[in-house]
């Protein structure tokens, strides 16, 4: 905003909005609120907005409050008619019309949507370029099995990014991979609402629920009934179970699909239920996955 020409009062002005609005916007939403003193329904909006912006503060939240008696510049260059109006800035631009949303539940839900969509980076946390990288080789160094390792690099990323669903679903996973089932079970029931329900999270449940119905010792055993009752389906369950343990998904893969072509029905589709866990845990997206996704659709649909 150019300030050629204007007086010192609205020279001030346009310089406290530039502090206390463009430049938090950079990195952060700023929740921007045009009231006057003499405005009964802004007096009733104003502590909501107060309280709202102090519990979104760490996802990244800031507010601030232009007076449009005192900063008639500033309430003229947003053209305000009436008020209160509320804005959304982000990157020095407006990215939402707050104004007609008055209660708690309705400006959460909004601000919600906004943190996602624009992608806003909670306050203090690293950006996530810079995490990616860091990320990328705690899964490498996961996938080659090296579990206590990937528990380090998760544990540390975590340290700049402690709101990241992604690093914490990797942590999580580096920890059931590394045996320590019970801390990671801890870790999720700890989670606040938001995070538990993500997508990484999921992924990190089901990898625990795999685990946990992992039977321990050599499946020899296992193996022994099976070739002495190949419709013996708990045996073939638990030798699945005993399979991902050992990291042999493929084998796995194998044998709960076995049972869904000769019973794709017992236990109330258990084999079934156990597979979809498993491409679960390995991730949905992941090209395995798809793979195995299909191979269970030409059992199913052919």
């Amino acid at each position: 905003m150019a300030t050629l020409g204007l007086s010192e009062a609205d020279r001030e002005s346009v310089e406290k909005f530039e502090r206390d609005v463009i430049e938090p916007s950079m990195t952060a939403l700023v929740v921007l609120d045009f009231w006057a003193e003499w405005c009964g329904p802004c007096k009733q909006l104003s502590p909501i907005l107060d309280k709202i912006v102090k519990d979104y503060a760490a996802k990244g939240v800031k507010l601030a409050k232009i007076d449009v008696d005192k900063d008639k510049l500033i309430a003229s260059q947003f053209r305000i008619q009436s008020i209160p109006t509320v804005y959304a800035i982000y990157q020095g631009q407006p990215v939402a019309d707050l104004t007609n949303y008055r209660t708690e539940g309705q400006l959460t839900r909004v601000l919600d949507q906004l943190l996602a969509q624009l992608k806003v980076e909670p306050a203090g946390a690293a950006p996530q370029a810079e995490i990616e990288p860091l990320i990328a080789m705690g899964e490498q160094v996961l996938a080659e099995g090296d579990a206590p390792r990937a528990v380090s690099i998760f544990s540390q990323i975590v340290e700049l990014a402690p709101d990241n669903p992604q690093v914490i679903g990797g942590l999580l996973r580096a920890l059931i991979a590394a045996g320590s089932s019970d801390e990671a079970q801890t870790m999720i029931d700890g989670l606040p609402a938001e995070l538990a329900v993500k997508p990484e999270i999921a992924r990190a449940k089901a990898a625990l629920e795999l685990a946990s119905a992992a039977p321990a010792g050599e499946t020899a055993a296992l193996e022994a009934r099976l070739a002495a009752d190949p419709g013996d389906h708990q045996a073939r369950l638990e030798l699945a179970g005993a399979l991902v343990a050992s990291g042999d998904r493929d084998g796995a893969a194998d044998a709960l699909l076995e049972i869904i072509r000769r019973d794709r029905d017992w236990e109330d589709g258990a084999a079934r239920k156990r597979f979809l866990q498993l491409l679960e845990a390995q991730g949905l997206g992941d090209p395995w996955s798809s793979a195995q996704r299909r191979r269970l659709s030409a059992l199913l649909f052919t």
